[in-house]
């Protein structure tokens, strides 16, 4: 009997354990599609590792709680090697298979291909894109949103400093596809606006090219003052090391999925990179959150933070927030309610997200550097999103940053 009463006991015992395991155990899916493996693997996993980031550590906070029920997030993550198709096949897998809510994909020539997944009732799930090409921003497609500001941003500021210092003959070696055109064409004519003169165009593969000489040779026979250059950091880094190689001494000015404290720690000389005009690094936005993340960052993934896992962080956290405003796991509710839980603030996130239009665009500032004499410049801290002075002092006011003075309006012409 005693026995008996015993193993009454450990099945009770067992079956209130795996239930309190059950309440647990329900999860909120989102998905990551992006290039894992090939040259853009490193821009592919920083991405993914800040999503990676932003769930455990929701997870290891207790989840969310949505109408009494407890949560935890759980990735899911795919290979797409930047190719449309599989990353459609991807997105549907997620959607189907793991119910997701959320897929976050970081390219411009995927993110078109999955576009119309969610606009199948049954099928409605955010796409949380990763890109400065806003023609896809401009669809009004309700389920899509993206923290990456225009890029024709940069273009402007970084033509304008180009010209500043005398440079007006300019060859092009940028990423070849969809992304690498719009920049090619929109810097084109910035350049010739402003009082430049494009001498050559030669568009390079850097998702599958690891010699860039025959593209650098046709370009330098122009005599160019600078080069555009640029697609994903590792082999933006392989280009500029062959045209110093090969003798160039101009200037480089790089797109912005190029990132800088990348494209230096993989050169390992500052002096390859005299005269870049770039984004900025993002550690080194003076944000009272920079330094705590970066730590935590490095700890966990072996590597420096980026934009990119900064972003993917901060917007996968904002989705958790919504979730709790909203009191849903609904997409169509999530992405109709995010702007409640905005902005997040630099002295909690190395980001801040200000705001979200319409269409899906958070307000999120740009950074910018330059390289002289062997060293990096300041972070200009530039705001794009302000229709108005008496805005952008608003905006101002509410950033973290701790140098202010560094903070620009620089609205889209």
């Amino acid at each position: 009997m005693k026995k008996l009463k015993a193993l009454l006991c450990s099945v009770f015992a067992f079956t209130v354990l795996a239930g309190a395991q059950t309440v647990f155990a329900d999860e909120i899916v989102v998905g990551y599609t992006g290039p894992l493996s090939g040259p853009a693997a490193e821009y592919g996993q920083d991405c993914m590792y800040g999503l990676d980031m932003a769930v455990k550590e929701l997870n290891a906070a207790g989840g969310v709680t949505v109408k009494g029920k407890k949560y935890t997030f759980r990735m899911e993550r795919l290979d797409d090697r930047a190719d449309p198709t599989q990353a459609k096949n991807n997105a549907l897998r997620f959607v189907n298979q793991n119910k997701a809510i959320a897929v976050f994909n970081p390219m411009i020539t995927t993110l078109a291909s999955i576009m119309s997944i969610p606009q199948t009732p049954g099928n409605e799930f955010i796409i949380a894109g990763y890109t400065s090409i806003h023609t896809i921003m401009r669809q009004g497609h309700p389920m899509i949103i993206n923290a990456v500001s225009d890029f024709t941003v940069y273009a402007q500021n970084m033509a304008e400093q180009g010209r500043a210092r005398g440079w007006k003959k300019l060859a092009m070696v940028v990423t070849m596809g969809g992304y690498g055109d719009a920049w090619r064409k929109a810097f084109s004519a910035i350049w010739a606006a402003k009082g430049g003169s494009i001498v050559g165009d030669y568009p390079a593969n850097y998702y599958v090219d690891t010699d860039f000489s025959s593209q650098l040779t046709a370009a330098m026979s122009k005599r160019p003052d600078a080069l555009l250059i640029g697609g994903p950091s590792a082999t933006t880094a392989l280009v500029i090391e062959q045209a110093r190689g090969m003798g160039f001494r101009g200037g480089f000015i790089l797109i912005d999925q190029a990132k800088p404290d990348y494209v230096a720690r993989v050169l390992k000389n500052m002096k390859l990179l005299e005269g870049m005009i770039s984004t900025g690094a993002i550690a080194a936005l003076p944000l009272p959150a920079g330094e705590p993340f970066n730590n935590r960052f490095r700890a966990a993934y072996k590597r420096e933070m980026t934009a990119e896992c900064v972003l993917h962080y901060n917007v996968m956290k904002v989705i958790a927030k919504t979730i709790a405003i909203t009191n849903s796991i609904n997409p169509v509710d999530i992405r109709r309610n995010l702007h409640k839980a905005l902005p997040t603030s630099g002295d909690q996130v190395p980001n801040e997200l200000f705001g979200i239009d319409d269409n899906g665009n958070f307000y999120c500032g740009l950074v910018m550097q330059t390289v002289k004499d062997g060293k990096f410049s300041k972070v200009d801290y530039l705001l794009t999103f302000p229709k108005t002075q008496a805005e952008f002092e608003k905006y101002k006011k509410m950033s973290k940053s701790a140098e202010p003075e560094m903070i620009r309006w620089a609205p889209l012409q």
